[in-house]
């Protein structure tokens, strides 16, 4: 296995290999940002971890939520001050160890006539979310009249407008959250492989004790044995558990959301935007780069879960909430370039909407030993994964007495993040500009590339120059997509075009216009790099295809 402890797609086949000889003290199922979590905080205590999923890390849940840290308002109109109180204070801590990728946003609450939330309401929720939460006395809500909300946000609808009351949250990218916290937990020694299904639960005397995995790249099958398995799935949880045999009790109950991302200029918002809709829900409008993104739906799932898609109901119902707060912008499906649906792996309570559900994690134990975790937040997997562990390493105490150390995932710096402060970040960005202004990239450009990888860009900048010196015939575009792609080979697993154009960049998304002219170059790259021949190669061109065609396609 490569010394260097990264996660490297060249090194994938040796780290299965490696994860088949031996046996973990932890095993866990799924690599979206909860079991990236575990994998962290097992790996950082001293545990042997390894970590499978059977899709690309993050490619579910975690790569499909309104990309947002936040501190849970709705939660507290549920009256689950609890939840608030640890959310809040979880996303000061991945402030501080992400700074790159967990921003500070201003955000309007606009109060209108039979809204869901009233002006006093607003106001000493918010003073009570800002108490709960810990936040800093200068992030802390200011309430607004009707002259001042308008003047903050022109584009709101006037005539049932009230108020408002500016609050802060925490943008983030879902997806290279997840792949930061995957990548430092693998610095801490834990082996973690993407495209490897668990097929089969292996027992001893009634007990679980590996599973039997699969690459779906090669077909290649392995047996992996460990001492304690987590099943950390998403909304797969169930289906382990029924392999199991122990899908009894408590169920999950998945939602659905959706989420437009239309052109920054059709939706200039001057910040970010959580309003009212007339069923009475509550949406997002959320300014990002060049683009704004609009959600989230909340309705019951019972499809295919690895591919859940937007509708044109879906596409509508966006569409018509924000042209009734926002109504100069007459938003139509002609100004979406791009969407996503992602579901909630919720648990399910009888009797109560998709909506009312509570957002809660909870562990489930079976008697052959499996550990589920299911439900949850993004906001919350620190706390999460540092329950989980605490069970498995009170478990291999009791059982061997050994001794672990307590967790210290909080105090730990995720890749990216190494910036003594948040305010240090713009003179890095300059300072990274600067080293390819004569090239002709932009300020700007940078900008984008440290909001991605944080102090990793100082590598892909350096190889940017490297392959400009190189060849001087490519651009200094063309270069510093090249360096990109390396950068996420070497260090990120990328296996697919949709890994590296989807999870890695975000650029499906939020630079889909660009991709046209991007994504044959990186098509062509990958299979150099990977050793494709020309079936895989067809084979990887209609995957990304389907994935580009959805993403703006409404059924």
């Amino acid at each position: 296995m490569n010394d260097q402890r990264t996660l490297s797609a060249r090194t994938r086949q040796t780290c299965l290999e490696e994860m088949a000889g031996k046996r973990f003290d932890l095993l866990i199922i799924g690599g979206g940002v909860t079991g990236a979590g575990i994998a962290l905080d097992a790996a950082s205590r001293g545990l042997s971890v390894g970590l499978v999923e059977k899709q690309d890390f993050a490619a579910g849940t975690s790569s499909r939520s309104t990309k947002l840290v936040h501190g849970g308002l709705r939660y507290l109109k549920q009256g689950d001050v609890q939840l608030v109180r640890e959310v809040g204070r979880e996303r000061a801590i991945l402030y501080r160890n992400a700074p790159h990728i967990v921003i500070p946003e201003k955000m309007i609450l606009p109060i209108v006539e039979k809204g869901t939330y009233g002006k006093l309401a607003t106001s000493i929720g918010l003073y009570i979310y800002d108490v709960l939460a810990g936040v800093e006395r200068k992030e802390r809500r200011i309430m607004l009249n009707k002259k001042q909300t308008m003047e903050a946000e022109p584009l709101l609808l006037t005539d049932i407008l009230k108020g408002g009351g500016l609050y802060f949250e925490y943008r983030t990218d879902d997806a290279r959250l997840t792949i930061e916290v995957m990548k430092t937990a693998r610095s801490h020694g834990a082996l973690c492989v993407n495209y490897t299904e668990a097929t089969e639960f292996l027992y001893e005397n009634g007990k679980v004790t590996g599973i039997r995995a699969k690459d779906l790249l090669t077909g290649t099958e392995y047996a992996m044995h460990a001492k304690k398995i987590v099943n950390a799935a998403g909304p797969w949880v169930d289906q382990l558990r029924e392999k199991d045999k122990s899908l009894y009790g408590k169920r999950l109950h998945l939602t659905k959301g959706v989420h437009l991302v239309v052109p920054y200029n059709r939706l200039p918002l001057k910040q970010s935007v959580y309003f009212d809709v007339s069923d009475g829900r509550m949406l997002f409008a959320i300014p990002r780069n060049n683009s704004t993104y609009i959600g989230t739906t909340d309705t019951n799932y019972q499809g295919v879960l690895e591919r859940p898609t937007v509708t044109r109901e879906d596409m509508e119902y966006v569409l018509r909430a924000a042209n009734e707060m926002f109504p100069t912008v007459k938003l139509t499906e002609q100004d979406v370039s791009s969407s996503w649906a992602g579901l909630r792996p919720l648990i399910h309570e009888d009797g109560k909407s998709p909506s009312e559900l509570s957002r809660k994690d909870e562990i489930f134990y079976s008697k052959s030993g499996l550990i589920t975790i299911a439900g949850g937040k993004l906001t919350g997997f620190r706390k999460m994964a540092e329950r989980i562990v605490d069970v498995v390493a009170k478990q291999l105490a009791e059982e061997e007495g050994r001794s672990f150390k307590p967790c210290q995932t909080d105090k730990i710096v995720l890749a990216g993040g190494n910036f003594a402060s948040a305010s240090m970040i713009p003179a890095y960005v300059k300072k990274q500009a600067e080293r390819l202004g004569a090239a002709g990239i932009g300020e700007e450009q940078i900008r984008v590339l440290v909001g991605k990888f944080g102090s990793n860009s100082e590598k892909i900048v350096t190889k940017c120059l490297e392959y400009m010196e190189q060849d001087q015939t490519q651009t200094a575009a063309e270069a510093l997509l090249l360096a990109e792609l390396h950068y996420a080979l070497d260090e990120e697993m990328v296996m697919t075009a949709s890994d590296f154009l989807i999870r890695r960049t975000g650029r499906l998304f939020f630079e889909r216009d660009s991709l046209e002219a991007v994504y044959p170059r990186v098509m062509d790259e990958l299979a150099k790099e990977l050793h494709w021949d020309a079936e895989r190669k067809d084979r990887e061109w209609k995957a990304f295809a389907e994935e580009y065609h959805l993403a703006k396609t409404f059924l």
